[in-house]
């Protein structure tokens, strides 16, 4: 850890831990009065498309780690992509450059279906281990590929692991982006403030409760092992959602299509997607447009 000028933590004078406190903090309630046509829950799924970037950003050459990335482009996407045909539903998917650029036709694909596509990194890397130039060129670089593959205008981001720099929020203000989905500071959407004043940006929270990775993820050679089944990761998506629908607010998943595409993980998405529908007056939208109605709305 980087020696602070002001000592160690306990010696900080006030002004030093309130302008850390205060670095993209949560201002304003976004959360509208109602949604679109009457609906009590909004309910926006989310796809963090990292392919075969995990081991590359890692430095990793092992073929079989990459391969674990390949499948979520080979199978994962292609099971998505026909649950959510099937049942109507828009998701928004982010994906790294670098596996946008190994899976263009995939990214042209979700954008013809009328998908979402928002920036998550270059490579996946980690933007907290950054200069702020390093961060500042990637995030640019990174949104300008995924414009120029998608054909679509980008609007939105969220860092790899949601890893949010100190600089991170001055680069979504300098691109002009309407949202980003990083930060855990709310179950609804809010405004991100910088030491008090508001910026603009819309945050729309995840949250690892609402993230496949940390219940089905797995590091070989780590003490990282999937120990939660199919069944009881429904029942935690599902009772986070009944809160949504109860709170009349925002159901925002997170989920891999290398990770929640396997043939004894699909159906729990599929079963929750039923759920939803047969609970009734929800309102199934991608990211950017959940952050709009709230920015119109709020």
């Amino acid at each position: 850890m980087t020696t602070h000028p002001d000592g160690e933590p306990w010696q900080w004078p006030e002004p030093t831990w309130r302008k850390i406190v205060n670095r993209a903090r949560a201002g304003r309630s976004m959360a509208p009065k109602a949604w679109p046509n009457g609906a009590r829950c909004a309910v926006t799924l989310s796809f963090d498309s990292d392919h075969e970037t995990g081991p590359l950003r890692d430095g990793d050459e092992s073929p079989m780690r990459i391969s674990q990335g390949q499948y979520g482009g080979r199978r994962g996407i292609p099971r998505i992509r026909q649950l959510l045909e099937r049942e109507s539903v828009p998701a928004t998917f982010y994906y790294p450059a670098v596996s946008a650029l190994l899976h263009p036709d995939e990214v042209r694909a979700l954008a013809v279906d009328g998908h979402e596509i928002g920036i998550h990194s270059w490579i996946h890397e980690a933007n907290t281990s950054l200069p702020r130039e390093a961060e500042r060129d990637l995030t640019f670089r990174a949104r300008d590929v995924l414009a120029k593959i998608s054909k679509v205008d980008i609007v939105g981001m969220r860092t790899a692991s949601w890893d949010f720099s100190v600089n991170t929020l001055d680069i979504v203000r300098e691109m002009g982006l309407l949202y980003d989905s990083s930060l855990m500071g709310d179950d609804d959407p809010y405004e991100l403030t910088d030491q008090g004043e508001p910026t603009g940006v819309i945050e729309l929270p995840p949250e690892w409760i609402r993230d496949d990775a940390v219940y089905f993820n797995m590091l070989r050679f780590a003490g990282l092992r999937p120990y939660t089944p199919p069944s009881a990761v429904e029942e935690i998506f599902t009772a986070e959602f009944e809160g949504a629908w109860e709170e009349g607010g925002m159901f925002l998943l997170t989920m891999h299509p290398h990770i929640i595409g396997h043939r004894s993980r699909m159906p729990l998405l599929a079963r929750l997607i039923r759920h939803m529908k047969a609970k009734g007056d929800c309102w199934f939208a991608t990211h950017a447009q959940v952050a709009q109605w709230c920015k119109d709305n709020s």
